[in-house]
């Protein structure tokens, strides 16, 4: 790695340890496998995430996709700006019944004051599920709870 991307690994990895804890993430069993300023990557089990007829529920896809997306957001505003979701958006193109659904959110537009993430869901055989579309808002973050730069400044 070169010495910038050292940086951004570390500036990452203390943005995710400054998010407070999601409690629906827990409940629901998702997990961020990967997180860098080019996607974040998290999976959930469809199991206990199911609709009365045993597919996966839309809005359990909405929230893994609001996950993922939130957390680039914030990701992106680091160090001196938090996100906040305004908008989503989600096509559902198939269900899943079992193991996981995966959900990667890359950037369509990342600017100072707004960040817009594209968010593929796929199963384990790598179908699409869902797309999502999130839009957040980047606030100022108060200097007292803006976490450190990579470089300690």
């Amino acid at each position: 790695m070169t010495d910038g991307s050292t940086q951004a690994a570390a500036m990452t990895q203390e943005v995710l340890a400054h998010l407070p804890p999601a409690a629906l993430d827990e409940r629901m069993g998702i997990e961020i496998v990967e997180a860098t300023h080019e996607r974040v990557v998290g999976r959930m089990p469809v199991e206990g995430n199911t609709q009365p007829f045993g597919l996966l529920h839309g809005g359990a896809s909405c929230v893994l996709a609001e996950s993922v997306g939130s957390i680039a957001a914030n990701i992106h505003g680091a160090p001196t700006h938090y996100a906040v979701g305004i908008e989503i958006s989600c096509s559902h193109h198939s269900g899943a019944r079992s193991g996981h659904v995966t959900a990667t959110a890359t950037p369509l537009k990342a600017g100072r004051q707004l960040a817009t993430y594209q968010i593929a869901i796929t199963d384990d055989a790598g179908s699409s599920v869902a797309t999502a579309r999130l839009s957040c808002l980047l606030r100022p973050r108060p200097a007292a709870e803006a976490p450190t730069s990579a470089t300690g400044r």
